[in-house]
């Protein structure tokens, strides 16, 4: 079952589909208090907002593939072709990421509208990126309000880091760095979000 991208409230029916139970099973996780939740007003109807969701599933193991496909979507944005297709192809391979890649900032923005990113990686060394304006162009789409932004750069100190985070990113992460890392990386910033 394929969700619609913006549809970020679902009935216990639809959760219930989702985790391959009956809707008195999501009840039941609903009033113990193990998926939050809230009631609609005057009724007894519930509402589980999709990251509540998302954090219960990964919780109790229940698969993501009823969600979105499972795949967590990855921007990467950088010029240098050899790191991006060995990152690439190491995260497909993995089979829980979808990967994009851009090479300058006006693609990585073009690709980010139509994808919906759940993370990006921005190379902050490239040409074209105002690493301040990015952040601000992606904060201010509303499509865009959950995705994490993490700089890629080389060594900083942490006065540097501190002020990557004043502009808005959500993190960073300092070249070298090894698959493991940048899936430690994914994980940490999207299990904010769920």
């Amino acid at each position: 079952m394929q969700m619609d991208k913006r549809k970020d409230v679902l009935t216990t029916g639809q959760v219930a589909k989702i985790c391959n139970v009956a809707p008195r099973t999501v009840s039941k996780w609903f009033d113990s208090g193990q998926l939050r939740g809230y009631r609609i007003p005057g009724s007894k109807d519930r509402r589980i907002p999709l990251p509540q969701l998302v954090r219960f599933m990964r919780a109790h193991g229940i698969p993501l593939n009823g969600l979105d496909g499972g795949s967590t979507r990855v921007l990467l944005v950088d010029n240098e072709e050899e790191r991006t297709q060995v990152i690439t192809d190491a995260l497909e391979k993995d089979g829980r990421y979808e990967v994009r890649t851009a090479e300058c900032g006006f693609d990585a923005g073009l690709i980010a509208e139509q994808f919906h990113p759940h993370i990006i990686f921005m190379d902050i060394m490239l040409e074209d990126i105002n690493p301040k304006r990015i952040c601000n162009v992606i904060r201010q789409n509303n499509e865009l309000q959950t995705t994490r932004i993490v700089a890629i750069t080389s060594a900083l100190t942490e006065g540097e880091g501190n002020a990557l985070l004043q502009q808005g990113f959500d993190g960073y992460l300092c070249k070298p760095f090894d698959i493991k890392q940048l899936i430690q990386c994914i994980d940490d910033h999207i299990s904010i979000i769920h």
